[in-house]
C-alpha cells in the first residue's frame, strides 16, 4: 500500500511478513485417563456386556431362588385386593425379564385372583415385563447388535419388525411359538418405537393370557366346559402359529 510524507509524496508500505498472519494453533491435549474409561464403558459392546451380565445373574437367581414359586403359593401372604394384585403384577413383569415362563404366571394369577382379576393382572405384568426387556435391549444392546444383523434371515426378521413394527408384534403376541423374552429383545435391535410395540404387546397378549387365566381360575375343576374352552383357547393358537411359521418359512429364507 501507499502512505503519504510530509512532502506529500507516496511512498510505498513495507510488505507485511508472513509471520503477521499466523493464526496459533492451541496444542492438543490427550484425553486423560478417566476420560478414556467413561468412553471404553459407555462403547456399545460394554453396554452389551453390561446387558448379558444383567440377564445371566436374572436367570441365575430365578434357577437358585425359584421366585415363581413365591408368586403360585400366593405372595405376598400380608396383602390382599388391589394391593396384592398390584405386587403380584411387578414382580411378575421382572420374571418375565429373568426368563420366567409366561404359562405358569398367568396360571398362577387366575388361581389366585379369579379369571377377571387374573387377567387384568397377568396383562399389567406383560406390559410392563415387555416395556422393561425392551428398554434394556434398546439402551445396551442395540448399538452393538445391529451391525451383526448381516444374515439372510436376520436382515429379514429386521426388516418386518423395522417397517411394520405394530402388526409384526401383535402377529407375534397372537401366535404363541416366538418365546416372549425372544420377541422382546429383537424389537429392541429393530427400529421399532416404544408405543407400537407395547400397544401390539397389550393388544395380542389378551387372547392367550385370558385362556391360561380361566384355566387358572378352573384348575380345580378341570371337566368344566370353562376348563375345557380354555384349554382350546390355548392349544389351537399355537398349532395355528406353528403351521403359519412352517409356511413362512420359505419367504424369509428367501429374502
Amino acid at each position: 500500500m501507499l502512505d503519504a510524507n510530509r512532502s506529500g509524496t507516496a511512498t510505498a508500505a513495507p510488505p507485511a511478513t508472513a509471520t503477521e498472519f499466523v493464526v496459533p494453533v492451541p496444542p492438543v491435549r490427550r484425553a486423560g485417563p478417566a476420560a478414556r474409561c467413561t468412553r471404553v464403558l459407555l462403547s456399545p459392546y460394554a453396554r452389551l456386556s453390561l446387558l448379558l451380565a444383567l440377564l445371566a445373574g436374572a436367570a441365575a437367581c430365578v434357577l437358585l431362588f425359584e421366585p415363581q414359586r413365591l408368586l403360585t403359593h400366593g405372595w405376598p401372604p400380608q396383602l390382599g385386593g388391589a394391593a396384592a394384585a398390584g405386587v403380584f403384577a411387578v414382580a411378575y413383569g421382572l420374571c418375565t425379564v429373568a426368563f420366567v415362563p409366561r404359562p405358569l404366571l398367568n396360571l398362577a394369577a387366575g388361581a389366585l385372583f379369579g379369571s377377571q382379576l387374573g387377567l387384568a393382572t397377568a396383562l399389567a405384568g406383560t406390559v410392563l415385563g415387555a416395556g422393561v426387556a425392551f428398554g434394556l435391549g434398546r439402551l445396551l444392546g442395540q448399538e452393538a447388535l445391529r451391525p451383526l444383523l448381516r444374515g439372510r434371515w436376520l436382515t429379514a426378521v429386521d426388516g418386518q419388525f423395522s417397517r411394520h413394527g405394530f402388526r409384526s408384534m401383535l402377529a407375534v403376541r397372537l401366535f404363541p411359538g416366538v418365546p416372549f423374552w425372544a420377541a422382546n429383545y429383537c424389537a429392541a435391535v429393530s427400529r421399532m418405537g416404544w408405543l407400537p410395540f407395547l400397544l401390539a404387546t397389550g393388544l395380542g397378549s389378551i387372547p392367550n393370557t385370558a385362556a391360561y387365566a380361566v384355566a387358572g381360575a378352573r384348575a380345580s375343576a378341570p371337566t368344566s366346559p370353562a376348563f375345557l374352552i380354555a384349554m382350546a383357547c390355548i392349544a389351537v393358537p399355537a398349532l395355528a402359529g406353528t403351521v403359519v411359521a412352517w409356511r413362512k418359512r420359505h419367504r424369509l429364507r428367501g429374502r
